[in-house]
């Protein structure tokens, strides 16, 4: 059965904070009274986010709810298509474990697509960093805005903040995507908004609220590194036609979606 919305929740080792997050997005559910189902992805972790989840679960069985459990760490890029594969909301919407940007901030993003202006939106901390609350470290902040200032450079890509871990797809047009998307770790937001924006979907980047959250799994020096070259993988597999195939598909699903509406 499809449903208007799908939260998905990719998890690495958050037994610690898993628990919390969950509560708090069961209870907005609640009092929002929005009809949404809630999929935490388990990308391999070690210690006891999977079982976190599911009991959890357990005690709240008039939320649709599961946990899908990645028997390896493959990477938060792997976990969110995974997620959004499962997903049957007509709109999906992936937020970080920790919470960073708070759930109630979901309507700013899942509003613009529900009122047909955009296909894609995604969360920013670059538009209005008066909604930030609590900053990340120095270093790590600086970091941040030289990574997005090489995306803007590589891709032509026009926007502020790619990384944000608060983004929402209309599935219909965004799923036949998910099968060529390459990047399995952090360089996976860049892969999302590059592919879409090749398929001619509408973007929008809007201002959240965010705050940093200790427990980063995020090194500055290791995972920069990693992400430039993941960001040069991107251009490269453009230029090879790895994601033309998908945007076919999205081609045709979005003329025959218009087809749909006109006889409506």
């Amino acid at each position: 059965m499809s449903l208007p919305l799908s939260i998905i929740i990719p998890a690495y080792n958050e037994a610690d904070r898993l628990g919390a997050s969950l509560e708090t997005v069961i209870r907005y559910l609640r009092d929002s009274r929005t009809n949404a189902e809630i999929i935490v992805v388990d990308d391999g972790s070690s210690d006891a986010t999977a079982r976190i989840a599911e009991e959890i679960f357990a005690r709240t069985p008039e939320i649709s709810a599961r946990a899908i459990r990645c028997e390896q760490n493959r990477g938060k890029g792997y976990a969110v298509r995974t997620g959004l594969a499962a997903a049957s909301g007509e709109i999906a919407l992936f937020s970080d474990a920790d919470l960073s940007t708070p759930i109630e901030e979901l309507t700013k993003l899942v509003e613009p697509i529900r009122a047909g202006e955009a296909d894609v939106t995604f969360g920013s901390r670059a538009l209005d960093r008066s909604l930030i609350g609590t900053h990340q470290p120095w270093r790590r902040e600086q970091g941040g805005k030289v990574f997005n200032f090489v995306v803007k450079a590589l891709t032509n890509l026009p926007f502020w903040d790619t990384q944000c871990g608060f983004k929402a797809f209309r599935m219909s047009v965004f799923r036949p995507l998910l099968p060529v998307m390459k990047i399995d770790r952090f360089g996976f937001d860049v892969e999302f908004l590059y592919a879409a924006n090749l398929a001619n979907l509408r973007l929008k980047e809007i201002a959240v609220r965010w705050n940093h959250c200790e427990g980063t799994k995020v090194s500055v020096l290791r995972d920069s590194r990693r992400m430039f070259n993941e960001v040069r993988l991107i251009r490269k597999n453009a230029k090879r036609g790895v994601y033309d195939p998908a945007i076919k598909a999205v081609n045709a699903k979005s003329i025959e979606l218009s087809g749909a509406e006109a006889k409506i």
